[in-house]
């Protein structure tokens, strides 16, 4: 039988082709780990009852616990501002619109 590639050739061809893969994975993730990182603020709000910012906070970012979201109101009624999260540019600007829309005031900053 003959061979116009070798079975060692193909199966060198397929290895190099998994590490391309995987370099092509691994530039995914440094590109992710360098990009800039933004924070959420929410700003002191005197006409929302603290409740209303509580259950919006949950309900535009769900990850928060009720006890965070208390903290971050907190912050924001004591010191005129609070860290809600720190994430990408698109996730911050997604929340940060949502809380606008629900009558608070909320800002991005990029983490330095």
């Amino acid at each position: 039988m003959t061979y116009l590639v070798s079975p060692l050739s193909i199966f060198d061809l397929a290895v190099g082709t998994l590490g391309t893969a995987e370099l092509l994975e691994k530039d995914k993730e440094l590109l992710k780990s360098n990009s800039p990182l933004y924070k959420v603020l929410l700003h002191n709000d005197p006409v929302n009852s603290m409740e209303y910012v509580v259950i919006t906070l949950r309900q535009v970012v769900p990850r928060l616990s009720e006890q965070d979201a208390i903290s971050i109101m907190l912050e924001a009624h004591n010191n005129g501002v609070g860290l809600v999260i720190v994430c990408d540019l698109e996730p911050a600007e997604f929340y940060s619109e949502t809380l606008n829309m629900k009558g608070l005031t909320s800002t991005i900053e990029k983490e330095n």
